[in-house]
């Protein structure tokens, strides 16, 4: 399928209200759980920020999510490659974006990519208000890992965990996503 144009989309803070969760699928049991049945209180509790994807002219129909929230992380975990990015601290503030999904019938049109960017986007502004040195995912299996090696994520030594130091996001995003 060909890819979608950003302009047709608008992501916006989950509104259990008038956003329809029931509608969305990704294809992963425990993505589509978490959206239909937890993601609205962790909103209310701020446990997580919840952002969805919707086409603009569906306003309510949910075509993917993701969540933010804080992490820090041992110092330790940090792979060599991204320690020269990163302060010298034991425990390294980290925004981790702890879901990211796609409905399945708007899966493999560059709309992931486009999710992760503006996920990106968001904890790099973030950063100056809350502290955070780097990104980080679990991924949920390996075609997951893989998504985000490719678009420069570095794996932590045997795990499913990636990081993305803050500097290298900043190169990501670019001047629009500093606004």
């Amino acid at each position: 399928m060909a890819a979608v144009a950003a302009a047709s989309f608008r992501t916006e803070p989950l509104d259990s209200k008038r956003h329809d969760r029931a509608g969305f699928t990704c294809g992963v049991e425990a993505l589509d759980r978490y959206l239909k049945t937890q993601a609205a209180q962790d909103m209310r509790r701020k446990a997580n920020a919840v952002f969805v994807m919707v086409p603009k002219e569906q306003p309510s129909r949910i075509v993917g999510y993701f969540t933010l929230g804080a992490l820090a992380i041992d110092q330790g975990q940090v792979p060599e490659a991204a320690r020269t990015h990163v302060p010298r601290y034991p425990l390294v503030s980290a925004t981790l974006i702890g879901r990211l999904a796609i409905a399945k019938e708007r899966q493999r049109q560059g709309l992931g990519a486009m999710l992760l960017a503006l996920a990106l986007g968001k904890a790099y502004r973030n950063a100056d208000v809350v502290g955070s040195s780097m990104v980080v995912v679990d991924a949920i299996d390996e075609p997951a890992a893989r998504f985000y090696q490719a678009h420069g994520f570095i794996r932590l030594p045997e795990s499913m965990r990636l990081i993305l130091p803050m500097r290298v996001v900043s190169r990501l995003v670019g001047p629009q996503g500093r606004d």
